[in-house]
């Protein structure tokens, strides 16, 4: 039938329309879910963790929804209650702490410090004269008593993305083989390739919270230890603050702990401060060449470089989600790239025979 005629031309007119009208309503339903985004990334997150779990209820209760049911509850009780207390505890703790090195400040315990190493003493005008730092610790312990309330408290939004979380998490795990048919259907890849596509996302969700989270918790953990081991102020706080830095490539938790041990030594803590750069530098440092490997493995398959990107990339670009959603859509971007590529020498093969 020639491309000429008019039912043929009826025809691609109408398959350019359908697609437009494709392209249009996929644009559109990006937009209603963006609000959504958070809920939805942390939900298939905890759904990719806990399917092992889940699957072992589900072949001890045979109902679907009474399994999906018991799974959430039980994952509520495993992250949610520890991290709410966790947060309250948190920043109560960091207000404390402020108020406590505003205190010290005005007492000027600081300048008695610079006193004692005249060396140093050069440093501690310049930040004086650069920065009001009673002012600064008041404002600091003011922010954090009222980030305090709010975290006790809650805001309506944080409570619905969290509720939101949960009640998707319900629906990822019961239906998780029928969404996981869906999504071999509509793919335009091969079945093998869907499938490396769905194991390349599973192990980048394990890699980025058991590699990633897990590792700095517990050099977190650990370093906190040592700092309430020893007495410093606001151990919890500092543990915290060396896990998030721990989380970031290139940074760590040495950030805080070396610091803290120059103002032992600055103190006269001699003894304190060798525990804290023994403790921190092989310890803290080394557990995370003993977890990575045996938690993870190779399964981000990134370099430091685009991980570093992905992470912080992805925390500017969509907020919390991103620290998930960057390493993701590196990982699947390269891979959908091998894909392509895999094809493209297999078409130029054929074009040469």
């Amino acid at each position: 039938m020639s491309a000429d005629n008019p039912r043929v031309r009826r025809s691609q007119v109408g398959t350019l329309v359908l697609a437009a009208a494709a392209i249009v309503g996929i644009v559109v339903c990006v937009l209603l879910t963006e609000p959504f985004l958070g809920a939805i990334t942390w939900a298939l997150a905890l759904a990719i963790l806990f399917i092992p779990f889940h699957s072992w209820i589900e072949t001890k209760l045979k109902l679907p929804n009474l399994a999906a049911m018991v799974s959430v509850l039980t994952i509520v009780l495993l992250v949610v209650v520890p991290a709410a207390f966790l947060l309250e505890r948190l920043v109560e703790e960091a207000a404390s702490g402020a108020a406590s090195i505003r205190t010290r400040v005005a007492d000027g315990e600081l300048q008695l410090l610079l006193d004692a190493h005249p060396g140093i003493a050069p440093i501690g005008k310049w930040i004086e004269q650069q920065i009001d730092l009673p002012s600064m610790m008041a404002s600091l312990a003011t922010w954090l008593s009222n980030a305090g309330a709010t975290f006790v408290k809650g805001s309506v939004l944080q409570v619905a993305e969290v509720l939101l979380t949960f009640y998707m998490l319900f629906y990822f795990l019961r239906d998780r083989k029928a969404v996981a048919r869906l999504l071999h259907d509509w793919m335009p890849l091969e079945s093998a390739d869907t499938e490396r596509l769905f194991q390349r996302v599973f192990d980048t969700v394990h890699a980025t919270v058991y590699g990633t989270l897990a590792v700095a918790a517990v050099q977190g953990s650990l370093g906190g230890l040592m700092f309430w081991i020893l007495g410093l102020p606001t151990p919890l706080l500092w543990g915290v603050v060396m896990s998030l830095l721990s989380v970031v490539p290139v940074l760590g938790s040495f950030l805080v702990w070396i610091p803290a041990a120059i103002l032992l030594l600055l103190d006269g803590d001699w003894g304190k401060a060798l525990i804290l750069s023994g403790w921190g530098g092989i310890v803290v440092g080394g557990i995370d060449n003993v977890l990575r490997p045996m938690l993870v493995g190779n399964q981000l398959r990134l370099h430091t470089i685009p991980a570093f990107i992905s992470m912080i990339g992805g925390l500017a670009l969509f907020g919390a989600p991103g620290f998930i959603l960057g390493p993701l859509a590196v990982t699947v971007t390269l891979l959908l790239i091998e894909v392509w590529a895999a094809r493209d020498k297999i078409s130029n093969r054929q074009q040469q025979e």
